[in-house]
């Protein structure tokens, strides 16, 4: 099967475009690192070090990707710096095979569960009800019938903000009125989705993370009521990030998988910043799949994220030795 078989050249521009200023500043970066030099030497690792620092991979993941090269280098022994790129990029890729990402098949869900529950938390701001209303859109252009779920009831613009997103994309939502308990509004979601014998639903959640503990109780009762109708749900705790937002998405992620059982992330804007490597790091650090990545406002630009095109995006294709 050819890299891209799978992968429309569609949406490879999309993803070339969306990482093109990542990669011109992780790119001009490490020419500069590698200026003058022949060979990888320790000067040139301790430069390449701030590079992938600097470009928001983060301190533990440039540590454990340095160590990867250095393991390299010994072992070939001599390394020229024109092969640091192809390095690179192999390593990268290893690390988040390693850390449960896999290459998905488009936008699928589990045939055995029926409905299959996605609850979606984040902050304010990221991108969160967009998120939804891009997977809402996907899921039934697979042919799947959707539901969602507006359990933020404490901003008005996030119901009225997926309300708007239900009737573009031609899928029901469930909501309450203002200040109503979020857990009620998911409740009342699932029951019309069994139903209606519906296959995918998602629920929105508000966005706070002040109190930790009244985040992690208000997400706790959500799914326990949840339960109630569907006994496993939700099947998938999706945390959506703000890629452009950088070390601040690590604090996010931190706080959000402390509070709940995330499983799964979605990392948005990515177009338009430099920090795409903000996606490497999260994925490295805490050991849940990045499944979704955004990169631009319109309906299309959500994607499945696949390791392999992200990194050949990033860092080009690998080049013969």
């Amino acid at each position: 099967m050819g890299l891209f078989s799978f992968f429309s050249k569609e949406k490879k521009e999309t993803l070339d475009k969306g990482l093109s200023k990542t990669k011109e500043s992780v790119f001009g970066k490490i020419a500069r690192a590698v200026a003058g030099k022949s060979k990888v030497d320790d000067e040139v690792l301790d430069n390449l070090e701030e590079v992938l620092i600097t470009s928001d991979v983060g301190v533990e993941t440039t540590l454990n990707i340095i160590k990867r090269i250095e393991a390299r280098v010994a072992r070939d022994k001599y390394v020229n710096t024109q092969e640091l790129n192809n390095i690179l990029r192999e390593e990268i890729a290893a690390l988040l095979t390693e850390n449960n990402t896999v290459d998905s098949e488009d936008f699928s869900v589990p045939e055995d569960k029926k409905p299959y529950v996605i609850m979606v938390v984040g902050v304010n701001g990221v991108g969160k009800t967009t998120t939804i209303g891009k997977l809402a859109y996907q899921f039934k252009k697979a042919g799947k019938s959707v539901y969602l779920g507006a359990a933020d009831t404490f901003r008005a613009a996030a119901v009225e903000q997926l309300v708007i997103w239900g009737e573009r994309v031609g899928v029901p939502v469930v909501k309450q009125k203002m200040g109503a308990d979020p857990a009620s509004v998911a409740f009342d979601t699932l029951s019309s989705a069994v139903a209606n014998q519906a296959d995918v639903v998602i629920i929105d959640t508000a966005g706070r993370l002040h109190n930790k503990i009244g985040l992690m109780n208000e997400l706790t009762k959500i799914k326990n009521v949840m339960r109630k109708v569907v006994p496993d749900a939700p099947h998938e705790v999706l945390l959506v990030l703000d890629g452009s937002t950088g070390q601040n998405a690590f604090e996010q992620a931190k706080q959000f998988t402390l509070a709940t059982e995330v499983n799964a992330m979605a990392i948005t804007k990515l177009d338009g910043t430099a920090k795409g490597g903000v996606v490497i790091g999260i994925s490295d650090q805490f050991k849940i799949p990045v499944k979704y990545i955004g990169l631009g406002e319109g309906i299309e630009d959500l994607q499945v994220f696949r390791r392999r095109e992200f990194v050949d995006s990033l860092f080009g294709p690998t080049t013969a030795k």
